[in-house]
């Protein structure tokens, strides 16, 4: 079995745990982690015993590095040209920038979601348009509350097909640990419609799609309600079956204690997942509801964590590891032990 030597550039909230999802991966190999100083993120990895080989993305900041005794192995350019593919979980715009050396020694790689469309040549989700990654060299994938929202659109339409949808996200205001955006105590309402809905029908042209997203001052996950129209009227029980057999969509029900995103955030500590991440979303049992055709439910989005399996699923599709989507999207739930409460 070849193993695909993989890459990742900036190792903040995102790229710390793209590097533990690959490594988890028994088909890939992780080259190495690659950012612009010594970050929090940087101390702490130095302070478990350097797991992953790191690189400055910025030479002329190896003297920082040198300071606190934190082994650097080579530049950023170095890395890329060790790999076969780089995950780039840089700043947005940083991306875009970093492209042109990785077409200088043409790799491939993956971009995350803060980078405009055209960064790739695909707009990539794993369950939803996996054959359209396949061989590709430039992928980019969707944001994280685009990512939880079309597993669980596109778990439906497969089974009877969706019209449109009408969402709302309340959405955390920052990632925990953050100060940028201050200390606050008030709601923010975005201009419709929100990015999330547009970028669905990129991904999910058949689907009409609307949305408002709200600013709440609070840090562990986002909350999405959806309004579906499906173009066969289901039942709830019928719903419920459908997200239940998905390995990414998790049925939590408010009478076991799952109030929000609190309770998860909590559960997956409990569960003694690092970091407390959970790559799954939640489908919250007792919000599901009929209006006339239309069904309405609600989502929990753990933001730091959800888009890590499409992004494996990216790697595999561009490397053209797996061509058939089911196939490929199971290897990554495999390694990453996705659906284990399903057992």
């Amino acid at each position: 079995m070849k193993m695909i030597k993989v890459g990742v550039a900036g190792f903040g909230v995102i790229g710390q745990r793209l590097a533990d999802g690959v490594a988890s991966q028994k088909d890939m190999e992780l080259v190495g982690v690659a950012d612009v100083s010594p970050t929090l993120s940087v101390r702490a990895l130095k302070e478990k015993g350097l797991p992953y080989a790191l690189y400055t993305a910025v030479p002329e900041n190896k003297k920082l590095f040198d300071e606190l005794g934190i082994p650097v192995s080579g530049t950023l350019e170095e890395l890329v040209q060790k790999c076969d593919v780089i995950l780039d979980a840089t700043s947005a715009g940083v991306g875009a920038k970093n492209k042109e050396l990785y077409a200088k020694y043409n790799k491939k790689a993956i971009f995350q979601g803060g980078e405009k469309n055209n960064v790739a040549d695909v707009f990539f989700h794993g369950y939803a348009n996996y054959e359209k990654g396949i061989g590709k060299q430039f992928l980019k994938l969707t944001s994280c509350n685009t990512t939880g929202l079309i597993r669980a659109v596109d778990c439906i339409d497969r089974e009877v097909g969706v019209e449109k949808v009408a969402i709302t996200i309340i959405r955390r205001v920052a990632d925990p640990g953050d100060y940028h955006r201050g200390l606050t105590n008030a709601l923010q309402v975005d201009k419709a419609p929100s990015h999330q809905a547009l970028d669905l029908m990129t991904i999910m042209p058949h689907v009409d799609a609307t949305g408002i997203l709200v600013h709440t001052p609070v840090t562990h996950g986002h909350i999405i309600t959806v309004l579906a129209t499906p173009k066969k009227d289901i039942s709830k029980e019928q719903l419920l079956e459908m997200f239940s057999k998905h390995p990414r969509i998790r049925v939590v029900k408010l009478a076991d204690g799952f109030l929000g995103n609190a309770s998860l955030f909590r559960y997956a500590r409990d569960l003694g997942n690092p970091r407390g991440d959970m790559y799954e979303i939640a489908v919250f049992e007792e919000s599901i509801v009929k209006s006339g055709k239309d069904i309405m439910f609600a989502i929990n989005i753990p933001q730091e964590a959800v888009v890590i399996p499409e992004n494996i699923d990216a790697i595999r599709a561009a490397m053209e590891m797996q061509t058939d989507r089911l196939e490929g999207v199971a290897e990554t739930n495999k390694y990453l032990g996705m659906g284990k409460w399903m057992e």
